[in-house]
């Protein structure tokens, strides 16, 4: 947890905090969300109840005066103000408004269920905003290939390697920077910390394991500082590949394949071999899952509303789907 977090944050926000990074295993990312989600919050508590002067700034409002009794007020009907706040004042849309419930309902469950700091929760019945589920965009096969194919420069080994364990194995952004050495087994099997500290064991095809060992022959094994020396991809500074890097180096080969102007990224790739297993390789959405590192099923089963969509589209496509009778 970042210290900035720490300086200005209230003693049971901050304990909150660090229950969900060491206990719950959440990211730094994560933690750093619920933190900005619940200042806002409480921003706006103080704000309604008068707490803070006038003229201060929503920005500037000081949440260091939270404490248990302020949060023993809090009712479902302060919780619902603050999402309408949320949407009107704030213009935040239905997503972001169902990220903050979220936080909401876990801070609440953690003060009273966790900690027995509160004898009922008023996030327990909090409904959440329903959020357009949209289909994730993901490359063709043909671009998959466009893509691969585009590859070349004096790092086009780590590269395209990098492009194949994406397309092949549905890695996050933060996974395959994080991968090491270790990571690769003799067997063929590529273990990967996922989300939450999670550990999954992934099996290598072909074209990932001849990837990984073309990368491996030119790989630099000098000037490696001892904290990035077994580090699996390695940048032109000589240390661990940082995800802003892998970032640029997606990006400049989608626009070299003509898939710039897209919408496509890193987390599209991850999309991509999501889809082309489910759709070409018959995959079980219970492996895809295991495979994809995806807490429950339903997060996978996005992939089974692809095809249900290319159903449709092909069923509109029909020359005949326009016809009426005369």
């Amino acid at each position: 947890m970042k210290q900035t977090i720490l300086a200005g944050c209230p003693p049971i926000i901050r304990d909150f905090l660090t229950y969900s990074e060491i206990i719950k295993g959440k990211s730094s990312r994560s933690v750093q969300g619920y933190y900005l989600d619940l200042q806002t919050f409480f921003r706006y508590i103080l704000s309604v109840r008068g707490l803070i002067e006038n003229n201060i700034e929503f920005s500037d409002i000081d949440i260091s005066p939270v404490d248990i009794n302020l949060i023993k007020t809090i009712t479902i009907s302060d919780l619902y103000s603050y999402l309408v706040f949320c949407k009107d004042e704030r213009g935040n849309n239905a997503a972001t408004r169902a990220r903050k419930t979220s936080t909401l309902r876990i801070f609440f469950k953690y003060l009273c269920n966790q900690t027995h700091q509160i004898e009922t929760n008023p996030a327990e019945m909090l409904d959440s905003p329903k959020v357009k589920q949209s289909l994730p965009k993901h490359l063709t096969l043909e671009n998959s290939f466009e893509l691969l194919n585009a590859v070349d420069g004096p790092n086009k080994e780590r590269d395209y390697c990098i492009l194949v364990l994406f397309l092949n194995c549905g890695l996050r952004l933060s996974e395959l920077c994080g991968l090491n050495l270790q990571s690769i087994s003799s067997e063929g099997m590529l273990t990967v910390l996922g989300k939450g500290n999670k550990e999954r064991v992934i099996y290598l095809n072909d074209a990932c394991n001849e990837a990984i060992k073309a990368y491996l022959a030119v790989r630099p094994n000098d000037g490696i500082p001892v904290t990035d020396r077994n580090a699996l991809f390695i940048s032109r500074n000589h240390r661990r590949i940082s995800n802003k890097t892998v970032q640029h180096i997606v990006k400049s080969y989608l626009e070299k394949a003509g898939l710039g102007d897209k919408g496509f990224s890193t987390h599209k790739l991850r999309h991509t071999a999501a889809t082309l297993m489910y759709q070409h390789g018959n995959v079980d959405i219970r492996v895809l899952k295991d495979i994809l590192g995806h807490a429950n099923l339903g997060t996978t089963q996005i992939y089974t509303h692809i095809s249900n969509a290319q159903i449709k589209n092909a069923i509109d496509s029909n020359p005949l789907a326009k016809a009426k009778k005369k």
